[in-house]
């Protein structure tokens, strides 16, 4: 597989978006996020999603013309409408809104509404914990998870994320989708024809399944069982109940080239810590923790591997199969 340099990828990527109908800002602001996923070593998330990306946005399933604005807002909490088109925009609005808000308030809470798939959670956090800010993500997605005892997707597999900065090292960051395993690995192995290990998911008939295939089309399995179930069911009602996005039963899949727009959700969480214990103690805190943790040989901090590959990343590049690159490429020339 070829390496490619991330700018050239970018440049790429963001040519492939225009292509394809998206406006300039927001075609460049989900490149940028796809190819930050990538050198993360996040692959689902990455540039093997512009395809698909490119045919929502072709077949109407994405405005490329939207532009994300705040609609609503009292306090420290708003609201910012995403327009149907990509996410990427109205979450970068989302949390710049919410940092200048937690600044005032010391907290804030920001939905988005009308949104569609939002990428990797964590990496929308960065501006925030570049403002010295605590912050999460939580986002809602096309039903992947059965409510607990049932077998019938409702829920999406609806990530949850954390950052938190440090006084010298870079910030503890934690993110997770709230099935066994993203989604998108499973898409991945579906797209090799490659199995999936046993307890990722369930077929259309509630059987467990090492079918990538049969997995896609019945139900993921959720971390924890019904603890993941019902952590799904929070993040649903979060994203969805309080900005009135769709829930996730209500958005066809991400998968599919055609269907509805999802206008599903998303919530972020932005804390100062100088609000609470002052930022000088919530800093020298963590650190405490951190060298706690690091007593026990073999404990790595969250965030950690992620931040390794992105340096390689930015000095060697990124892989990409011959065959996605090709797509890429004529999506590119349109």
């Amino acid at each position: 597989m070829p390496q490619i340099a991330l700018n050239e990828l970018t440049a790429l990527v963001t040519r492939a978006f225009e292509q394809s109908g998206a406006n300039p800002a927001m075609a460049a602001s989900a490149a940028q996020a796809l190819v930050d996923a990538d050198a993360q070593g996040l692959a689902s998330h990455g540039v093997s999603r512009t395809p698909l990306y490119c045919a929502h946005l072709k077949n109407g399933r994405t405005d490329g013309k939207a532009e994300a604005k705040v609609v609503r807002g009292k306090g420290g909490a708003c609201l910012v409408d995403a327009g149907a088109g990509m996410a990427y925009p109205a979450c970068a609005l989302a949390v710049a809104e919410g940092v200048k808000r937690a600044k005032e308030h010391g907290v804030a809470f920001v939905g988005v509404t009308n949104s569609n798939h939002f990428g990797a959670a964590a990496l929308h956090l960065r501006a925030a914990a570049e403002a010295g800010m605590v912050a999460l993500a939580f986002g809602n997605s096309p039903a992947a998870i059965a409510p607990w005892g049932g077998q019938t997707p409702l829920f999406g597999t609806n990530p949850i994320a954390a950052v938190f900065p440090r006084k010298d090292g870079k910030p503890l960051m934690i993110d997770m989708s709230l099935s066994q395993v993203a989604r998108g690995k499973i898409m991945v192995a579906a797209q090799k024809g490659e199995s999936i290990p046993e307890g990722w998911a369930i077929d259309a008939d509630g059987n467990p399944t090492t079918d990538a295939k049969a997995g896609l089309s019945g139900s993921m399995a959720p971390a924890g069982g019904v603890k993941g179930a019902m952590l799904a069911l929070v993040v649903e009602l979060m994203c969805c109940a309080l900005t009135g996005a769709a829930y996730g039963f209500e958005a066809d899949s991400f998968f599919s080239d055609e269907g509805n727009q999802p206008r599903i959700g998303q919530a972020f969480l932005i804390i100062d810590p100088e609000a609470l214990a002052g930022r000088a103690v919530y800093l020298d805190r963590v650190e405490v923790l951190i060298e706690k943790m690091l007593e026990d040989e073999g404990v790595r901090l969250p965030g950690a591997r992620r931040y390794t590959l992105e340096e390689t990343a930015k000095e060697q590049g990124v892989e990409v199969s011959d065959a996605l690159m090709e797509q890429i490429q004529a999506l590119a020339k349109g």
